[in-house]
C-alpha cells in the first residue's frame, strides 16, 4: 500500500502538487483503504469501478485482493503515471479510462460504461466530492448491474443519503437510494487522514442494491422518478395538491396514505413512489 513518500514520489512523476480544483486529497490511512474494502466484500475475479484513483493508494489494494478494476480518471497526468506504473504491473485486471466520469449531471461516461459491458460491479472509490451525487444517482437509477457503491465522500452528502422524512437534509437523493437499496456508515474520518487536508468533513458510507426493488420495476421507472421527485422537491414548501397541479393538469389518485395536504418532505421513500407512480398514470 502506498505511503506518503511513494504518493509525494508519484505526484513529483505527474509533476504537479495536488490539484485542489479537481478535489484531490489523499487517503493515506491504511486501516482505513482496507476498512472500505473489507466493506465492498469484493473477492478476487470480482468487477469493480474506481473513480477517481489518483496515484493509486486504493487501486493497489484492490488489485492485491485479485479484484478487476475499471479506473476513470479525470488528470491526464495521473493518467500516465497509473499507465507507467500499476498498469504495468497488472496489465491483465487493471483498465485505465480518461475522462470525466460523467457524460453529463444525468449519466456516466459512455467509456466506462463500455468498458463495464453490462457486466455485475461494484464501486469502490474515495470519490472526487464535486461529482458523488450525480455519479452515484445515475448508477442508482441506470444501471442495475451495480450491486453496491462504497465510497469516501463529504459527511454531509453521507447524511443526505441515508436521511429521514421530515428532516432538512431529506431529498431526492435520500429517496432513491432508499427505495432501491440499504444505507449505512462505514467510518468518520477525521482531516488528519488525508493529505492535503480538505476543509470539509469525510465518510465512508455503503450502499447495498437491493434486488427485490429492481424485479418489481421497469428498467427505466427510477430514472423517471428521480426527475418527478427532484420536481416536487423544487416546491418543498408547497402542498402536494398544488405541486402535483403543476406537473399534471388531471386530477390523480392519491395513494393510500397520502394526503394531498402533506409536503413532499412528510412522505417516507416508499410513499413519494407511489406518489410519482400515481402521477404518471395521469399523465
Amino acid at each position: 500500500m502506498q505511503t506518503l513518500t511513494q504518493i509525494r514520489d508519484l505526484l513529483a512523476m505527474a509533476g504537479h502538487e495536488p490539484k485542489k480544483a479537481l478535489g484531490q486529497n489523499f487517503l493515506i490511512d491504511h486501516n482505513l483503504i482496507r476498512k472500505l474494502v473489507d466493506a465492498s466484500g469484493v473477492q478476487a475475479g470480482d468487477l469493480v469501478l474506481e473513480i477517481g484513483p489518483g496515484t493509486g493508494a486504493l487501486t493497489v489494494e484492490l488489485l492485491e485482493r485479485g479484484c478487476i478494476v475499471i479506473a476513470g480518471e479525470l488528470d491526464k497526468d495521473f493518467v500516465r503515471v497509473l499507465g507507467e506504473t500499476l498498469a504495468q504491473e497488472y496489465p491483465d485486471t487493471l483498465t485505465i479510462i480518461e475522462g470525466d466520469c460523467l457524460a453529463n449531471k444525468r449519466a456516466m461516461h459512455e467509456d466506462l460504461v463500455d468498458a463495464i459491458a453490462g457486466r455485475e460491479f461494484k464501486m469502490v472509490a474515495n470519490l472526487p466530492y464535486h461529482a458523488a451525487t450525480p455519479l452515484m444517482l445515475a448508477l442508482m437509477t441506470q444501471h442495475p448491474n451495480c450491486l453496491g457503491m462504497y465510497t469516501t465522500i463529504q459527511h454531509e452528502v453521507v447524511e443526505r443519503f441515508g436521511a429521514s422524512h421530515n428532516s432538512k437534509v431529506y431529498g431526492t437523493i435520500s429517496i432513491i437510494a432508499q427505495c432501491l437499496g440499504e444505507v449505512g456508515t462505514i467510518a468518520k474520518l477525521s482531516p488528519g487522514c488525508f493529505w492535503p487536508q480538505p476543509s470539509v468533513g469525510s465518510a465512508m458510507m455503503r450502499w447495498d442494491r437491493s434486488m427485490e426493488a429492481i424485479a418489481n420495476e421497469e428498467s427505466d421507472w427510477w430514472a423517471t422518478m428521480a426527475d418527478m421527485t427532484q420536481s416536487l422537491f423544487q416546491r418543498r414548501r408547497k402542498k402536494l395538491a398544488g405541486s402535483v397541479k403543476v406537473m399534471t393538469k388531471t386530477p390523480i389518485e392519491w395513494p393510500e396514505g397520502v394526503s394531498s395536504d402533506a409536503r413532499i418532505d412528510a412522505l417516507m421513500p416508499m410513499q413519494v413512489n407511489a406518489l410519482c407512480k400515481a402521477i404518471a398514470n395521469a399523465y
